[in-house]
């Protein structure tokens, strides 16, 4: 992935954990921020990288969610 890519894809991924604190306001930043970056691991060495945030997100989501029931 070349470095215009590269600097997208975080600066969406940034974008994310803005959006999840905003949702999730009583989780801690670095907890959300923390998470985050655990679901964006799990896509390193793919090669379609255009739906990574998207997937992130979801994830993340999902277990913020499932951690306040």
């Amino acid at each position: 992935m070349d470095n215009a890519a590269t600097a997208h894809e975080a600066r969406e991924i940034d974008e994310v954990i803005q959006r999840l604190q905003a949702k999730f306001p009583s989780v801690a930043e670095g907890d959300i921020r923390a998470l985050v970056e655990e679901e964006h691991r799990a896509f390193e060495g793919r090669p379609i990288r255009d739906f990574v945030p998207v997937f992130v997100e979801r994830a993340a989501a999902q277990r913020l969610r499932e951690a306040a029931a």
